[in-house]
């Protein structure tokens, strides 16, 4: 089961966070956003199909996240959790943690903003476009 999400690289794209990754639907990105990957993405959490949801609720599942942009591929693999909500219509989080919020789509990642590739982050800084795909097993 999967959700596509798309988004815009924006010129304050630094992905120097350590223990989360965004993508916001908001047109704007300062400095200080080091989470944030992506600006302007057409959907949040809240429009993610009510299977997925549930999916990503067990305990047991391995959600990916993969991200595209200007022909580089990153994968960051975390878990599912009981407390996840998706009730955010506004941005997504990834957390190498087990911290969970409406904006959390998985935890325990094992890869977090500042662990992305470089080339990746520089594509998206330079304004690349972003698709995000997440699955759940």
């Amino acid at each position: 089961m999967e959700e596509i999400v798309r988004a815009s690289g924006h010129e304050n794209v630094s992905a120097e966070h350590a223990s989360t990754f965004e993508v916001t639907t908001d047109d704007w990105l300062t400095p200080a956003g080091d989470c944030i990957l992506a600006v302007e993405a057409n959907r949040a959490p809240a429009d993610f199909q009510p299977e997925f949801v549930e999916a990503c609720r067990d305990r047991e599942a391995t959600i990916t996240a993969t991200f595209e942009a200007d022909g580089h591929v990153e994968t960051v693999e975390g878990s599912g959790h009981p407390d996840l909500t998706f009730e955010s219509d506004r941005s997504l989080v990834g957390r190498t943690s087990e911290y969970v919020d409406e904006r959390t789509v998985l935890i325990g990642a094992d890869s977090a903003a500042g662990d992305l590739d470089r080339a990746l982050v520089g594509a998206l800084s330079e304004g690349a476009s972003l698709e995000l795909r997440l699955a759940v097993e």
